[in-house]
């Protein structure tokens, strides 16, 4: 009853905080100080010095060189034209499948996020030259939108993933594994909008315009041109970390160079360019450091009021199913989604939700997986759906449309969840291949 009790305020306090308008890593740290002081009983230089210990250890993790590092390759890339490059080169090849030029989103957005691990960029960046063209040409624009926002959000699964590495390091589970864990959910996922996008095509084939262009073998052979900048920054970072040549940080590094490498031979290289890049990196990486340190810190409080291993004794007491658990928590997700962006969700949860899906018989790497997949539903979920406000900027829509047009796209979120329920080997028979059960 005390850990109830405790726990409840504990979130009340946050929401408190969240509610008057603190940035989150403000409330996160605030709540805890007024925790250990008010619940613990702590005097202030013992917070201070729990609190300086946590900063000292993460400043000095070297798996956290990884994250400014992938970030600043997102940005370059992201500063150049490799989304037109993306279009032309995808363009002759989807125009043999059902829904054409359609598929550049999904497609587009599939490649892009293994270079870039933010959903947000991978939407922004696909979306700034394929939502231009597919309304130009005629094509249906819910279709656009709405595949779009959901294939920008597999910036989150497809390595390298920021997430991801955010919940290794919280969880103490291996990166490089956790990357591959993703790997084939994610094509799983790409799968299921491709999928859809073909059969609403041929359900109804008003959706995409009459198109008369034809494509020569040279367009094929001009095409993959375009797509090889792209492939070769994903095959140096991501073949680096599976082959075991390199750590997530250092194949981070490899692939900083190689795309600066890329836009030099592109003759796109700039004084601007390196400036705006850097300072994008910089921004987003002391967001989600700071966000990190807060977590550890909330960690380490709940972990002193005896709050997870508590809750967690409550609820095996319930003698829930591993099944009646996960139901659970994604209804807990699912509503988390609707107010926070997917770094707080996991900062916020893990320290109770981990325990709870050990207990049960999880495996974490596989609940990794999950929890990625669940944030990736809230970022087409409004109010706060960062793809959602992306889209709804890049085409001057109502956010209310742009919701309902990504609607399906979520209802297949929901049936890759399902699927990864009821087959986990999807998650893990590809890390256990590369690295060993």
């Amino acid at each position: 009853m005390e850990a109830l009790f405790s726990a409840f305020a504990v979130f009340g306090i946050l929401l408190v905080f969240l509610s008057a308008g603190l940035w989150v890593f403000a409330s996160i740290a605030l709540v805890s100080v007024v925790s250990l002081y008010f619940l613990g009983g702590m005097d202030l230089a013992r917070i201070g010095s729990i609190t300086g210990s946590i900063v000292n250890r993460y400043a000095s993790a070297w798996e956290l060189s990884a994250i400014p590092m992938f970030i600043w390759m997102g940005e370059i890339v992201f500063r150049t034209d490799i989304s037109m490059r993306l279009f032309r080169g995808l363009s002759p090849f989807v125009s043999m499948i059902p829904g054409k030029l359609l598929h550049t989103n999904v497609m587009g957005c599939t490649m892009f996020a293994a270079v870039s691990g933010s959903s947000t960029a991978t939407t922004a960046t696909v979306g700034k030259i394929t939502t231009r063209e597919l309304f130009n040409r005629g094509y249906d624009k819910s279709l656009a939108i709405g595949s779009l926002a959901g294939a920008g959000s597999l910036g989150l699964m497809i390595p390298p993933s920021l997430v991801m590495i955010v919940y290794g390091i919280l969880a103490e589970e291996s990166v490089a594994r956790l990357f591959a864990a993703g790997v084939f959910p994610g094509l799983m996922i790409s799968g299921l909008f491709t999928g859809y996008v073909v059969i609403r095509s041929l359900l109804n084939p008003s959706l995409v315009p009459i198109d008369e262009q034809r494509f020569k073998l040279a367009d094929f052979w001009s095409a993959l041109g375009d797509l090889f900048p792209l492939l070769l920054l994903m095959v140096v970072v991501l073949g680096s970390i599976y082959s075991g040549i390199a750590t997530p940080s250092e194949a981070a590094a490899v692939g900083v160079c190689m795309s600066l490498v890329i836009v030099v031979l592109t003759r796109q290289f700039s004084l601007r360019l390196m400036i705006e890049s850097l300072m994008g990196a910089l921004r987003t990486s002391t967001m989600i450091c700071i966000l990190l340190i807060a977590a550890a810190v909330l960690s380490t409080t709940m972990g002193f009021l005896h709050i997870p291993a508590d809750v967690a004794t409550g609820i095996a007491s319930l003698n829930l199913s591993p099944w009646g658990l996960l139901a659970i928590l994604s209804l807990f997700y699912l509503g988390l989604g609707f107010l926070l962006d997917g770094n707080s969700i996991v900062v916020m949860s893990l320290p109770i939700a981990l325990p709870l899906i050990t207990q049960a018989g999880f495996d974490p790497i596989w609940f990794g997986v999950y929890l990625v997949l669940m944030i990736e539903m809230a970022a087409v979920t409004p109010p706060i759906g960062f793809n959602l406000f992306v889209l709804q900027g890049a085409t001057g829509y109502p956010i209310g449309r742009v919701a309902r047009s990504a609607f399906p796209f979520f209802a297949l979120m929901v049936v890759g969840v399902f699927l990864l329920a009821l087959f986990p080997q999807i998650v893990l028979w590809f890390p256990d291949l590369i690295y060993g059960k």
